[in-house]
């Protein structure tokens, strides 16, 4: 298993559009195949942003990354304070 983890920053006061961009990007990123979980995640204090998604294998991670990277990039559009950061980490220990 894999875990992608994406993290960004919209600056405080903007939780509509992390709203958006989360109804947006959690049911596409559902729908990809060897997806066993996504967590849309945020502190509108700070305006600190992210999303987990737990893969069944890095070739389901990456492939999604391909269909679902261009509708972030997007989403992040004008609204984002620098790049994203964005990681796949190999899962050492599964949770039970």
């Amino acid at each position: 298993m894999f875990v992608r983890l994406v993290r960004f920053s919209f600056g405080p006061g903007k939780q509509v559009a992390a709203q958006n961009l989360a109804n947006d990007l959690v049911p596409a990123i559902q729908a990809r195949p060897g997806c066993q979980a996504v967590t849309f995640f945020g502190d509108d204090s700070d305006g600190e942003y992210g999303l987990y998604v737990l893969w069944a294998s890095q070739e389901d991670a990456d492939a999604a990354a391909a269909v679902i990277s261009p509708r972030l990039q997007q989403g992040l559009a004008g609204n984002v304070q620098g790049p994203p950061a964005i990681r796949l980490f190999q899962v050492i220990e599964p949770a039970t």
